[in-house]
């Protein structure tokens, strides 16, 4: 949209007729996004997220921006990195009115063509000598990328060193005594448009952050529905921090749960003491001391 908007300027294309059909593309491929997410769900929100260079920003932040602004996220979903793969998806998947949601794409759009086009159209110049730079130094560009991409990785690989916990072997500890305490961990948004584990609380990562009041007698197994188990290894690293040594990551989270054909159950509001916020248990009687 920046080239266009050089462009343009250049008097090459017209800025309005591309304007139009850039917001025009945008919002066909948002409305598609929007029924596949209303079709099918929070599958397709895991599939986005699993292509995304971030994926537990793609997961959980971009839950906390929509559960908390709604109709305004969408508008601006195009300026916000993570958030703009997933926001139309969880908004179908989150019955969002399709009305309400075509005009706050649309919005979006507008204003993300429009702010593209008019700073391409304000520095022509400088892009017309970065494209010739690039041209003359393909190999040095792919270099970067490619550095930055196992950056990401050792980044990623460094984040935990506890020990995963396979599904299977969480299952058999359930079955004994005395089992672990199962977190859930996710938004309450996402907590309410998935199944759990039975007998999980649920928390979400402030929550974690915010409380000591976890088990130091038996295993403390985190799980989520994430690529990369990635909010579950954060949240296992805040109890690292905090001195809780019996910490382990679910290797797979709650979709290898439902695959392996495990039962899973539905949340009700509990009370977690010492936590800011209401969570979700099964049931009351799983609710920690």
């Amino acid at each position: 949209m920046m080239l266009a908007g050089a462009l343009a300027t250049a008097g090459r294309i017209d800025f309005v007729n591309a304007f139009v059909i850039a917001v025009a593309a945008s919002l066909l491929a948002d409305l598609l996004w929007f029924w596949a997410g209303r079709r099918y769900g929070y599958p397709v929100l895991r599939f986005l997220c699993r292509i995304s260079l971030s994926p537990d920003t793609c997961v959980r932040e971009t839950e906390s921006i929509f559960e908390r602004w709604g109709f305004f996220s969408v508008v601006v979903s195009k300026f916000v990195p993570g958030f703009s793969t997933v926001a139309p998806p969880i908004a179908g998947a989150l019955k969002m009115r399709a009305g309400a949601f075509a005009l706050a794409s649309t919005a979006s759009g507008a204003l993300w063509v429009g702010a593209a086009m008019v700073v391409g159209a304000l520095f022509a110049a400088q892009i017309a000598v970065a494209l010739d730079w690039t041209t003359s130094h393909v190999a040095v560009a792919i270099v970067a990328i490619a550095a930055l991409v196992v950056a990401y990785g050792l980044v990623m690989a460094r984040l935990l060193g506890a020990a995963m916990m396979s599904i299977e072997e969480l299952r058999e500890r359930l079955a004994g005594e005395p089992p672990p305490f199962v977190i859930d961990v996710g938004s309450s948004l996402a907590h309410d448009a998935r199944p759990h584990i039975p007998g999980a609380v649920l928390l979400d990562l402030d929550a974690i952050a915010q409380s000591d009041d976890f088990p130091d007698d038996r295993d403390i197994v985190l799980y989520c529905a994430c690529p990369n188990e990635a909010s579950a290894r954060k949240g296992a690293q805040l109890l690292l921090q905090k001195g809780y040594r019996r910490v382990r990551p679910l290797a797979g989270g709650i979709d290898a749960w439902i695959a392996a054909g495990h039962p899973v159950a539905e949340g009700v509001p509990v009370r977690f003491p010492g936590a800011p916020e209401t969570i979700l248990c099964n049931s009351p009687a799983d609710t920690p001391a």
